[in-house]
């Protein structure tokens, strides 16, 4: 009886694991034809929540940055969407440099977005103006290839209210609304 219980235990993990792979496999195909938003949360920092005190948006030093392991991270992103013959059009960043280095290692190239920038001690009106800032933006892409988005856990979770892990990406389309959550990729090796 319990050998069966576990036989019944790992077919169900063996199963589910299979479709969850075939979800991805079909969120990458869906990718290759472009017009989607990929969000992405920075990749692995020093431990830490926010910045130390005396934190200086243009000056590295003052803030978090990426570990050893979140800069592989970062590579490991940019090199699986290129594996899977992803088309990227725009790349926009937070300011911070945690961010700004997750997508030059990913992608190459990077546009600052001040309306991507943290929310975190933002007041509830500065964070309401920065999400509509970022909406607009979004709303005026020219939907070829794929937007790509990097940015900080807090702001993804006020545009589509999901939690990422380091480095997590979040696919999403434009809709009337706003953004709709298509899926999830995992393009490194951490947790997602």
């Amino acid at each position: 009886m319990l050998r069966r219980r576990f036989l019944a235990v790992i077919a169900t993990c063996a199963s589910g694991g299979l479709v969850a792979a075939e979800q991805e496999d079909a969120l990458w195909e869906r990718l290759r034809a472009g017009g989607y938003v990929l969000l992405i949360r920075h990749a692995a920092t020093h431990p830490g929540i926010g910045d130390p005190p005396h934190f200086k948006l243009g000056v590295c030093s003052t803030q978090r940055n990426l570990s050893d392991a979140g800069r592989r991270d970062a590579r490991a992103i940019g090199a699986a969407l290129r594996e899977h013959s992803i088309p990227i059009g725009p790349v926009w960043s937070s300011r911070w440099c945690r961010c700004v280095d997750t997508a030059r290692l990913a992608f190459g190239r990077v546009e600052e977005e001040p309306a991507l920038d943290s929310l975190f001690r933002d007041s509830d009106t500065a964070a309401k103006a920065k999400r509509r800032a970022a909406q607009a933006r979004i709303a005026a892409w020219n939907g070829q290839d794929n937007l790509v988005l990097v940015t900080h856990d807090v702001n993804i979770r006020a545009l589509v209210n999901e939690y990422v892990d380091q480095g997590g990406i979040v696919v999403t389309r434009r809709t009337d609304a706003g953004l709709e959550v298509v899926g999830r990729l995992r393009a490194h090796g951490g947790p997602n």
